[in-house]
């Protein structure tokens, strides 16, 4: 199984970023214990604070890959390119937060990427991917 995972705007500072929201652990760490829990997937990493780039790695990732799991950041709530952009597409995706956006200032309640992903997961930490990668796995065997 090839998993994408794509995190958007600021990600890159997770670990250092506002760490009583998005913890003290960098992506990099926590996907290698990721990489540990699933060994049977391959996943694939990309970071980006361009829109652009993220609509490219979907369009690159979207038909060959099993699963895009999709951390837009702040162009959750800004992106309708995104949003035509994974509907574009054949593979699924599931939209991530790590915070819980619906405890938060009231701009992140709305989410222009979910009517186009197969499902939301947010409010888990970095757990969130986690679960991500089960819910594929599960969309996956439903349809095989």
């Amino acid at each position: 199984m090839k998993l994408q995972i794509i995190n958007g705007p600021n990600l890159n500072l997770l670990g250092a970023r506002e760490p009583e929201v998005y913890g003290s652990s960098s992506f990099e760490d926590y996907l290698q214990e990721l990489t540990q829990h699933f060994p049977e997937v391959e996943f694939y990493y990309f970071q980006s604070n361009v829109e652009g780039e993220i609509i490219n790695k979907i369009h690159e990732t979207g038909f060959s890959f099993d699963g895009i799991i999709l951390n837009a950041g702040a162009y959750t709530h800004t992106s309708i390119a995104i949003h035509d952009a994974i509907k574009g597409v054949k593979t699924p995706v599931i939209e991530v937060h790590i915070s819980n956006v619906h405890a938060r200032e009231t701009f992140r309640h709305h989410s222009l990427i979910a009517g186009a992903c197969k499902g939301v997961i947010a409010g888990f930490g970095l757990d969130s991917y986690r679960l991500a990668v089960e819910a594929i796995k599960s969309l996956n065997n439903n349809y095989a």
